[in-house]
């Protein structure tokens, strides 16, 4: 036996993750004609810690265990299937802390405050726009790229907390995904009951802002305080800080499929001047250009590897108006095109079942 330690246990310097978010996931990998132990090995996380909801993981191997189950089973849609079926009370301590919640909204308002002691470098929370509520949820961690799986199974997550609610017939008004359509998008509207909108600037679940004042039928204030002490003992206490360049690689992420994103765009969003942002970029050492340049590179190897993407969409989504642009710059990066890269490194991928 080696005596190699462990790779699940995220170490300090990694965004983390309680395990309850991955209850069940050993039954459900089996059901779904896979093997756990190979699956969760190949990703670097081992059985013993999934089982244990209030151990910490790192959320990059939560993420690529998703990744390689969905490989491996040959479903592209495991994190949408395991997030249909996966109940708030799997959640442990966050999800109890939404169902004791008086009402929907509240509810939210609850756990994307909270959402740091069970999930970091993550952001859960609600916008309101023309009368609309959207229930938003995206990991801000740059370094994590490979998430399609964990965007599909957290939406199925929340979705799921709606519906307690709500009502089990209850259908959202719309859907929306950071990452690409795979090869159609039947299945989700067949699960969420409304129209997918794949390719947008983070995760959500939209819904009439009115239904937010809908009744918990849960609601119970002292459990509810008992989760929140526990969820702040117990969670994730030793929050990893997210570093200014973390914060800026983030923000050029979310604009960057609309156009590219200038060095005032991102001071704006970040509340701060630019000359401000440049001094403190400069002060790690890096430019704006730099970390732009960065983003697009990762993102772009990111995106090459998704097969239901063309060129086009992709040279879209990383900011070029043009694919010959796009591709110039691919090429001087890697010194071969972006499809000479795809066809280099594009193995077999999923089927849809």
């Amino acid at each position: 036996m080696s005596n190699a330690p462990r790779l699940s246990r995220a170490s300090d310097h990694q965004s983390c993750i309680l395990s309850a978010a991955a209850t069940g996931l050993l039954e459900f990998i089996q059901s779904e004609g896979g093997d756990p132990e190979r699956i969760l090995g190949a990703a670097g996380a081992d059985c013993d810690t999934i089982e244990q909801p209030t151990a910490t993981l790192s959320l990059e191997i939560y993420c690529n265990a998703m990744e390689q189950a969905a490989r491996q089973t040959q479903n592209a849609h495991f994190g949408l299937r395991f997030g249909q079926q996966f109940m708030p009370a799997g959640l442990g301590m966050l999800g109890y802390l939404g169902l004791t919640s008086p009402t929907v909204g509240e509810a939210l308002c609850n756990m994307g405050a909270m959402f740091h002691h069970h999930q970091q470098r993550s952001h859960l929370g609600v916008t309101h726009a023309d009368g609309l509520a959207y229930v938003e949820y995206r990991i801000t961690d740059p370094l994590i790229t490979q998430r399609r799986q964990d965007a599909e199974l957290s939406i199925g997550m929340f979705f799921n907390v709606l519906r307690q609610a709500l009502g089990q017939q209850w259908r959202p008004l719309e859907i929306h995904f950071e990452h690409g359509a795979l090869h159609g998008d039947e299945e989700h509207e067949h699960i969420f009951g409304a129209p997918i909108h794949f390719s947008q600037a983070t995760n959500a679940i939209v819904l009439r802002g009115d239904e937010l004042d809908a009744p918990m039928p849960g609601a119970d204030v002292h459990l509810h305080s008992l989760m929140r002490n526990n969820l702040r003992q117990l969670g994730l206490t030793a929050s990893v800080a997210e570093t200014l360049v973390d914060k800026v690689r983030a923000a050029i992420r979310q604009r960057l499929d609309d156009r590219e994103p200038t060095l005032d765009d991102i001071a704006s969003a970040l509340g701060m001047a630019n000359w401000t942002l440049q001094r403190r970029l400069r002060a790690a050492g890096l430019t704006y250009q730099e970390v732009l340049l960065d983003v697009r590179k990762n993102m772009a190897l990111v995106y090459l590897k998704d097969p239901a993407l063309q060129i086009s969409e992709l040279s879209f989504l990383l900011g070029y108006s043009e694919i010959s642009a796009f591709s110039r710059a691919f090429q001087r990066w890697h010194g071969i095109s972006p499809t000479e890269w795809r066809r280099q490194h594009l193995g077999g991928h999923p089927r849809v079942q």
